[in-house]
């Protein structure tokens, strides 16, 4: 079939519209079962076990490294495998949530009374809240969406979508109740840039080079090989009492030939800028580069309390991948 770019576009957007209004009639589906749930999964000495069956269980899936993710232990179980052996993974200390838009499935209807036989608590987040799923579950999360985005009003479009999102707020409650911080987040999130966003500090990067430094009163052409040698772009000027008093970047050399015709017996103090931007070794990395990005710098000076320690580039925060 041959369709045009605007009615594409237009198919495009009515599927958006659909779902946005499967997710908002959501919030008039949350009752008095879903704290209970919650509740529920919060004191369980368990795991919560999500299961589901065909796309149920894909979002299943997610639900569960989202989980994971956010301080709350859970495992996936595919809802046909359960009834060939992997029920067997089901403690009776579990919390079981079963997803099923129809909450009528074969599978469903085999599974469901093996998990209230184990003695679980069954979650059920299900689509037809009439349905054999819901009536034999403790708690019923409704997930009924009045039309698929599918224009069969067949493929299961709205009602994923509805699952997805409905597992994300079981997740936020979850994460807010338990306390769960950008710290403990940063310990299940250790790789990527994510994690370093969260985790790396700017004194772990400063161990990649030296501290460059040089006296107020060192003449340019020091101040031009510390900056080569160094290859940071910049260099801290301290007076006699080891204090930082200054900064030359690359940029202040520049301005320095511009001005001067004669620059052999300039000294350190004639051309450095005066109060640098700096930022504590303790703080974290992110907040470097929001600070480089804020003044348009590419290095700000690192300091230990008062005193001097070393410079972060920009390149630094790139080999991170934190740009």
């Amino acid at each position: 079939m041959n369709i045009s770019d605007p009615a594409i576009i237009k198919l495009a957007s009515a599927t958006l519209e659909i779902e946005a209004k499967s997710l908002l009639q959501l919030k008039k589906r949350i009752n008095k079962d879903f704290p209970k749930a919650i509740k529920s999964i919060l004191t369980c000495k368990g795991r919560v076990v999500i299961t589901g069956i065909g796309k149920s269980a894909i979002i299943a899936q997610k639900i569960v490294a989202t989980l994971n993710s956010t301080g709350t232990a859970s495992i996936f179980m595919h809802a046909a495998d359960a009834i060939h052996g992997d029920l067997g993974m089901v403690t009776t200390q579990d919390v079981v949530i079963m997803i099923s838009k129809s909450g009528e499935s074969s599978e469903i209807k085999v599974l469901v009374p093996l998990i209230k036989n184990n003695g679980n608590i069954l979650i059920a987040m299900a689509g037809n809240i009439k349905s054999f799923l819901a009536a034999h579950a403790d708690f019923v999360i409704d997930t009924t969406v009045t039309k698929e985005a599918c224009p069969n009003n067949l493929a299961p479009t709205s009602s994923t979508t509805a699952q997805l999102a409905m597992g994300d707020a079981i997740a936020v409650c979850l994460l807010k109740m338990r306390g769960f911080s950008q710290q403990d987040f940063a310990k299940f999130h250790p790789g990527g840039a994510l994690g370093k966003k969260l985790y790396l500090k700017v004194s772990d990067l400063l161990v990649q080079h030296s501290k460059p430094q040089v006296n107020e009163n060192d003449l340019v052409q020091k101040v031009i090989l510390t900056i080569t040698s160094n290859r940071l772009g910049a260099t801290a000027v301290l007076n006699n009492k080891n204090e930082m008093v200054g900064i030359i970047t690359d940029g202040d050399l520049r301005r320095m030939m511009n001005e001067y015709t004669e620059y052999q017996t300039l000294k350190a103090k004639d051309i450095m800028s005066r109060n640098p931007k700096t930022i504590s070794k303790d703080e974290l990395a992110v907040n470097a580069l929001e600070l480089m990005r804020k003044n348009k710098i590419t290095q700000v000076m690192v300091m230990d309390k008062k005193k001097y320690t070393g410079i972060v580039h920009v390149h630094d925060l790139l080999r991170e991948g934190l740009v």
